[in-house]
């Protein structure tokens, strides 16, 4: 299909896409027909992977290629195990340069990508360190004098340590970019040019997300070069496990008793509440605590030590209900999360999907409830007509559905 007539598809509309390639990906059904490593396939076997998921089918060859792949799925079907396979599949382990990097938009999933990398790659000796803010320098420069194959890491710190040559790129040969149309929007967009510049001219990128707006996509001709693009339906991207509903509530007090109605049902597993700025996040959490609730709340104004243990008690289920912005809403993977609330709507259609994808992670069922005010309805019939998909009103026996 020639390269124009794919890019038409790409600005018009992705609806009717399901896998709209520049050519003709081949899905490799197991990873065992993938030409893997012998000691990466007992890394993937051994994490718990049994078949690759669509995504996984279709990106993992090109990307160990060597081509440029643009890469878009729905949440929690695997995207960061894509990209990690591929990453292991290519380094030269005997070498302890860094070979890739790859960069996030949060320091909580240039941390989770670490531990795939190293989880994936355990019987394969190799070296990933996360460079991220928030923390001490000498961390940094001791891994980094050390030697590591993979750096992970957010914009900001990695470009730090390029231009201080303790991260020597002489040896890359991949940039991923993970959430990327977070990270080619305004705040990072800099950030990624300047790390760019520093890379060796031939360098493989690859870009990931579960959205990918018409705007990024065109901007990435400026970087990119004969991209294959692995692109799904956007009435896909609603996860077909997460069952969504609102709750109308007349008044913005209103949301706190019925949140507090709520809480039980939150228990029974482990629940994400989603308010849209820090300072919600905040007040919201002490009026919890004042009624005697036990909650933890994280956002990005926290010292990273804390973050760091509010995250640890959150995934061992020390911790039960996790108030926070949107710094939680991309990419991060606690297995046990199986209901979302949207205490306010989110500011867009992009980060509703992200949101409400923290629960019912690879596949498993999982419920998102909406708190709307009568002027947010108009928000949430748009999301629901632009996903092709239904939110329904809550029902009384919300608690047996998860």
């Amino acid at each position: 299909m020639s390269e124009t007539r794919v890019r038409r598809v790409i600005t018009e509309d992705l609806s009717n896409v399901e896998f709209e390639t520049s050519e003709d990906v081949e899905a490799i059904c197991t990873f065992d027909t993938m030409g893997l490593r012998e000691e990466l396939l007992r890394g993937i076997y051994a994490y718990g992977f049994e078949k690759p998921s669509a995504i996984q089918q279709r990106a993992i060859k090109p990307i160990v290629k060597g081509r440029d792949v643009i890469a878009q799925a729905q949440s929690g079907t695997g995207k960061t195990a894509t990209f990690s396979i591929a990453i292991l599949q290519s380094l030269d382990t005997q070498l302890r340069d860094t070979q890739v990097l790859c960069l996030s938009p949060t320091r909580e999933l240039a941390v989770q990508i670490q531990k795939v990398i190293l989880a994936l790659g355990d019987f394969m000796n190799v070296q990933c360190h996360a460079c991220i803010g928030g923390t001490g320098l000498g961390e940094d420069l001791r891994k980094l004098d050390y030697g590591q194959h993979v750096v992970s890491g957010t914009p900001g710190r990695v470009f730090d340590m390029i231009r201080r040559r303790v991260l020597r790129t002489r040896s890359i040969k991949m940039l991923v970019l993970d959430e990327a149309d977070e990270m080619l929007n305004k705040g990072f967009k800099e950030q990624i040019y300047d790390v760019y510049r520093y890379l060796p001219p031939a360098t493989q990128v690859v870009l990931i997300s579960a959205t990918l707006p018409h705007e990024i996509l065109e901007m990435t001709s400026k970087f990119m070069t004969d991209p294959i693009r692995i692109l799904v339906k956007r009435d896909e991207l609603t996860l077909e496990g997460i069952k969504q509903f609102f709750v109308a509530v007349e008044r913005e007090e209103w949301k706190f008793d019925t949140l507090c109605d709520l809480y039980d049902t939150l228990t029974i597993t482990q629940a994400v509440i989603f308010c849209n700025t820090k300072r919600k996040v905040d007040w919201l959490t002490e009026k919890m605590r004042e009624a005697n609730f036990t909650v933890s709340s994280m956002h990005g104004d926290m010292p990273q030590r804390e973050r760091d243990t509010i995250m640890k008690d959150f995934r061992s289920g020390q911790s039960r209900v996790l108030i926070t912005t949107d710094v939680w809403a991309r990419g991060i993977d606690v297995q046990q999360v199986s209901l979302v609330i949207n205490y306010d709507l989110p500011n867009n259609r992009e980060l509703y999907i992200h949101r409400i994808g923290r629960s019912g992670r690879f596949g498993r069922k999982g419920v998102a409830i909406n708190f709307v005010k009568s002027d947010d309805i108009r928000i949430l019939r748009d999301i629901e007509q632009y996903y092709s998909t239904q939110i329904d009103e809550m029902p009384m026996n919300v608690a047996d559905l998860i």
